[in-house]
């Protein structure tokens, strides 16, 4: 019995002993990890977040997709800051020697991905690149010549520029390895593009996602998140079920219909600010009917822009008074025009137009009918083609809805439409000369329908010419007024941007010029 007791004693004191030592070694795995996680080690390998964009990218190629940009991937010179000022980033500073030549200071001790050192050559490389892959670019940035000079680059343009610093904000004039693309060949290239952002791509699925690493060389102190999954979904609804369901942490262009639902969570939350975008109706001057400004101007009368505010955006958005939201200098300070179907009457009239037997407008016997089609990437496109639909109707006019998959591919290759329900950043640069020059000017990447007014084209000459910020405001108001009265588009609503985030996301908020979402400040509790 003495012998079996005190073997029993042993039995526990050996048991004792391993509980102690295993409590021990937790005790130092658990001090490691915190040590680690404060030195940015190994055990952030959890630290990750997954963002749901609301378009697809088929490419990262930075020169001719915004997403790269977006995630974190690459960087240009200059940025916008929160209050929309021009900032420096890879560049630290930038003159103007005469009108036509720029001297841009590279910023020192910046590396790309994979490890090689930025300067004025390699950005050089990277603008002769961009050029020649993206005519949008080519067209902004208006360079005859460059010549690099170790950390000082050299910009002449082909005509006086003075809006450039601003023009480097465009995220296709973000600056990657040309030497990496040239090794890589340019179909890996463009699926795993090497910049200098705090994160890099590990994998990339066209349309579906990018999986992106930090990349703890980044010359602005290395990113607090490890990971990030960056997906891309054009339904809606799915994006805000991933948001419930916690499958995504940030998802942007959440529907207005289902904020409510989202903010009974206690862990979710949504950001709804207002942005620098406008909701709009574009016409299709390429057709006949469309060439007539009173048929534009009367289906003008027929947007209800109060009714798109409230009932389609639940209160998130402004209407629409122009292209500029009218709280930036030189937005437009009209009232909303209300909708009216006897003034759309009134003009339809005047084009021709008279109500049948069956209440319905038509000339020369054939019914006046036309051709929408809107997309659902933005939500409330759709819902706005069907509040117009239903309200011509009243007006005797038929709009038949079709819904497409890419609106700007759309545009340009078909000819048979009327009216897209489309969107845009119109002031994403703290101006308003990137929206004019884009829609109103030949050869504009927004302007698919060719359109062309020589009264914008001539007050646009001056502006693109000056660089006095006042007579900016008043050239900018100007050519917006020409806009108005002859109405290439109509303007609906400045919409918040919408944005559903779970709350254990920290140290980030989305911006209103919709640029700079994957950082290297952001992380995750």
């Amino acid at each position: 019995m003495n012998s079996l007791l005190h073997t029993n004693k042993r039995l526990i004191a050996l048991l004792v002993l391993l509980m102690l030592s295993t409590a021990a070694i937790a005790a130092c795995s658990s001090s490691e990890n915190a040590n680690k996680a404060e030195q940015g080690g190994e055990s952030d390998a959890e630290k990750k977040v997954t963002v749901i964009r609301n378009f697809k990218a088929a490419s990262l190629d930075p020169h001719n997709s915004f997403e790269t940009l977006r995630a974190g991937i690459v960087e240009t010179l200059v940025r916008l800051d929160e209050n929309m000022e021009v900032q420096e980033w890879l560049a630290t500073k930038w003159e103007a020697v005469d009108d036509v030549t720029w001297v841009f200071t590279i910023r020192e001790g910046v590396t790309f991905h994979d490890g090689t050192k930025l300067d004025a050559a390699a950005v050089k490389a990277s603008f002769e690149r961009g050029i020649a892959a993206s005519e949008v670019l080519a067209g902004s940035l208006k360079i005859a010549s460059m010549e690099a000079n170790g950390s000082e680059l050299k910009i002449i343009t082909t005509e006086p520029h003075p809006a450039l610093p601003s023009e480097l904000v465009n995220p296709y004039a973000s600056v990657i390895s040309v030497t990496a693309e040239k090794e890589m060949g340019t179909e890996a290239f463009n699926n795993a593009p090497v910049g200098t952002g705090p994160f890099e791509v590990v994998k990339f699925t066209p349309n579906i996602e990018a999986e992106l690493t930090r990349y703890d060389g980044y010359w602005n102190g290395k990113a607090k998140l490890n990971k990030v999954i960056y997906k891309f979904n054009e339904d809606s609804n799915v994006r805000a079920l991933a948001l419930q369901s916690k499958d995504a942490d940030i998802v942007y262009s959440v529907p207005s219909e289902t904020v409510a639902t989202i903010e009974q969570d206690k862990e979710l939350h949504v950001e709804s600010i207002a942005g620098l975008r406008v909701h709009y109706l574009l016409y299709n001057q390429q057709k006949p009917l469309m060439q007539d400004v009173r048929v534009r101007k009367a289906i003008d009368w027929l947007l209800d822009r109060q009714s798109v505010a409230k009932d389609v955006m639940l209160g998130n958005g402004t209407p629409a008074t122009g292209p500029f939201n009218s709280s930036l200098p030189f937005g437009s300070k009209e009232a909303v025009q209300a909708k009216n179907g006897d003034e759309a009457q009134k003009l339809l009239e005047e084009a021709g137009f008279k109500l049948n037997s069956s209440g319905k407008m038509e000339k020369d016997g054939k019914a006046l009918t036309l051709e929408l089609a809107t997309y659902g990437a933005r939500p409330e496109l759709p819902l706005i083609a069907q509040l117009l639909q239903s309200d011509a109707a009243k007006a005797g006019v038929t709009i038949n809805i079709s819904t497409i998959e890419n609106a700007d591919t759309y545009i340009r290759e078909n000819k048979d439409w009327d009216i897209v329900t489309y969107s845009n950043l119109s002031a994403p640069r703290g101006d308003g000369g990137y929206f004019l020059n884009s829609a109103f000017m030949p050869g504009g990447s927004l302007n698919g329908t060719n359109y062309e007014n020589e009264a914008i084209t001539s007050i646009m000459k001056k502006l693109n010419a000056t660089s006095d910020i006042a007579e900016r405001i008043k050239l900018t108001q100007e050519a917006v007024k020409e806009v108005m009265d002859d109405v290439p588009h109509s303007y609906a609503v400045y919409p918040n941007l919408i944005v559903g985030m779970n709350n254990r996301v920290t140290d980030w908020k989305p911006g209103p010029e919709e640029y700079y979402i994957i950082t290297n400040l952001m992380d995750v509790k």
